[in-house]
């Protein structure tokens, strides 16, 4: 399925004038990378009776989204991080501006994507869809967590309050809009659209804490990014917050928990299971 992701990416980015654009959005979209929000739009919408197909448009633009995220987040004014996925950030490659450019042409081509491509979809769906888009990539979602994300490190403070949000606007929503978007698309009706956030809020949560975990225990080679800046700069993080065992009990618990509402999918089980094996829990 991963495979088929990376194609369909191909085909919707078409490298069009002005190249230097399109060759720096195209540049962070396709770095190889695990494609988990587009798996479990993809997968969401195959376990409840949709068809694939369908999703395809809008899991390959929340992967769209999830690179812009990604631009911005490694900028020199925000985490200032030279390497994503073992390979130099768009500023690097690319220049500051046009990272910054690049980063909000995505915000903006992604929903271009799902109303393009989207053929089977009645209106009313789509309408939806791209409600939900817009409402976890904005000022209410990944954006409200970014903000806050930095200004808890620039004020260098510690609340557990201030790190749930962090946790669920900057991970967790994308994780939410992946999921409820695959839901939508199968038909899902408002008990199954609820448990399915649900699930999506503790995975999100998991997702945030294992890649903290990792952060003070890995190697670049291993996550593709340099290791320890998190510590080195007292950014609020569950480990630097709760100290790393108890991060690993959290993570653990938070993956019983997803487990146990997701049975039966081979995808979100092994996306559990290389959460569980990565962090040694």
């Amino acid at each position: 399925m991963i495979e088929l992701v990376n194609q369909n990416l191909e085909k919707y980015m078409e490298i069009k004038e002005p190249e230097e654009l399109f060759k720096s959005m195209r540049y962070t979209v396709l770095l190889p990378g695990k494609r988990l929000r587009p798996l479990m739009c993809l997968e969401t919408c195959r376990m409840l009776g949709g068809n694939i197909d369908d999703a395809m448009p809008t899991a390959c633009a929340i992967e769209m989204l999830h690179a812009q995220t990604l631009i911005h987040d490694d900028l020199p004014c925000m985490d200032n991080d030279d390497f994503r996925r073992g390979k130099p950030t768009n500023h690097k490659v690319f220049g500051e501006s046009t990272a910054v450019l690049a980063g909000d042409a995505l915000l903006t081509f992604a929903p271009q994507v799902i109303v393009k491509y989207s053929k089977n979809l009645k209106p009313e769906k789509l309408l939806k869809i791209l409600g939900e888009y817009f409402n976890y990539a904005g000022a209410y979602g990944v954006i409200a967590g970014q903000v806050v994300d930095i200004a808890s490190e620039k004020n260098h403070v510690q609340n557990p309050e201030v790190l749930d949000f962090i946790h669920t606007h900057k991970t967790a929503d994308l994780f939410k809009l992946s999921i409820r978007c695959g839901a939508i698309i199968a038909n899902a009706d408002e008990k199954t659209l609820e448990s399915m956030t649900d699930f999506a809020e503790k995975l999100g949560f998991a997702f945030q804490i294992a890649d903290d975990i990792l952060d003070e225990t890995s190697t670049f080679e291993q996550i593709g990014k340099t290791p320890g800046k998190d510590k080195a700069s007292g950014k609020l993080t569950y480990v630097n917050l709760y100290g790393l065992n108890n991060a690993k009990c959290k993570l653990a618990c938070l993956l019983d928990e997803c487990y146990d509402k997701i049975q039966g999918s081979v995808v979100f089980e092994q996306i559990i299971e290389k959460m569980r094996k990565s962090c040694q829990i």
